[in-house]
């Protein structure tokens, strides 16, 4: 193992031992040991390109990733450090399982909160058994959950993150989508605010998938991507809409009794507007996977923890005339003010927003 490794072990270690008093302590030992199984499946990317038995199909691809990670650095601003640098193949569909859940009547999700990431609003597995057994003891205690793989994650600058077979596999732009989106949690992080720090990482790597098809990309893939990025923001938009009134519904002061039957024809509603949406797509089931479980309140935490401020972010880019290093400086300013002027800063920025929708709220973990 390298130096990296131990070093990082021994850090993963007492992390574990000292988070056991505040979390269930077999969780903190799947993370290291998913953590270190990752690390012993590494291996630098010059040395994958160089070995014979390597495929063809993935050296072009990791190839394309080395150039990449220098686009990342060169022209986005983004840490030049030894993230995506190596390469492991952790023969499985996904990096980690998220759990999501939120109350039966509220569309506020749940957080755990960590030694290092702070609380976040979503708890990761290194395996998909593991995750599911969770959900199901949520689920069991009244919770609505949802489970869903997602091939890359950030240790935000702890450690030197590697390109996955997880997501190698995918377009070109949609592999430089997920550097772009995990380098920017290396820029700015702020402990205790999951949308916000998606939020501003979704925002950079629309802006540096648009800015890095301009440069290498073909027509074709432009347009590729220009397509599946409108469905993307479409999606988006469905569940947010339903998120909206949802919570309107739990906020009212409707008998239970009334709010979960607003809330299954709401869930209906949803499901059938999307069915419309979906046949105009020509075939494209992308977002399939999100309504494999009849979708609930932790399914619309799931995405719009990823989304709900990016059109603030968006107006701060626009403001800084799309500078990067600027926005960057102009972030990292919003991360240092307190979470509810933070809040009100953000929505100045995208007026049409109602500020209550930003006010941060602690929801409490389990």
């Amino acid at each position: 193992m390298r130096l990296r490794g131990l070093r990082g072990l021994m850090v993963l270690t007492a992390w574990a031992i000292g988070a056991s008093g505040c979390a269930n302590f077999g969780y903190y030992v799947q993370s290291v040991s998913g953590q270190l199984e990752l690390w012993g499946r590494e291996r630098a990317i010059d040395d994958v390109l160089a070995d014979p038995l390597t495929p063809a199909p993935l050296k072009r691809k990791l190839g394309t990733v080395q150039r990449i990670r220098e686009f990342a650095s060169r022209e986005l601003g983004l840490p030049d450090n030894a993230s995506y640098r190596r390469y492991a193949d952790l023969e499985r569909p996904y990096a980690v399982w998220n759990v999501f859940a939120a109350p039966e009547l509220s569309v506020k999700p749940l957080q755990w909160c960590f030694p290092f990431s702070g609380c976040v609003k979503y708890r990761g597995y290194f395996s998909k058994a593991e995750a599911e057994r969770f959900a199901a003891s949520l689920a069991a205690r009244g919770y609505d959950v949802f489970v869903g793989g997602v091939p890359a994650y950030s240790t935000i600058g702890w450690f030197s993150d590697p390109v996955l077979n997880t997501f190698i596999r995918y377009p070109e732009a949609e592999v430089a989508r997920i550097i772009f989106h995990e380098l920017a949690h290396q820029v700015v992080y702020v402990r205790d605010d999951t949308a916000f720090n998606e939020s501003f990482a979704v925002t950079v790597e629309q802006e540096g998938v648009r800015r890095w098809l301009e440069r290498e990309g073909m027509h074709e893939q432009r347009s590729a991507f220009e397509l599946k990025q409108g469905r993307r923001e479409a999606f988006t938009a469905l569940v947010g809409r339903y998120r909206d009134r949802l919570d309107a519904l739990y906020r009212s002061g409707e008998a239970e009794e009334h709010k979960r039957a607003g809330k299954a024809e709401l869930f209906r509603a949803m499901q059938e507007e999307y069915r419309q949406l979906k046949a105009g797509w020509s075939g494209y089931n992308g977002f399939d996977r999100f309504f494999a479980q009849p979708p609930n309140n932790a399914l619309l935490a799931s995405v719009a923890i990823y989304t709900q401020m990016v059109p603030e972010f968006q107006a701060l880019l626009a403001r800084e005339g799309g500078d990067l290093p600027r926005f960057y400086d102009a972030v990292k300013r919003l991360a240092g003010l307190p979470r509810e002027e933070r809040a009100r800063e953000l929505a100045r920025l995208h007026p049409s927003r109602a500020v209550s929708d930003r006010k941060p709220s602690r929801q409490d973990g389990v």
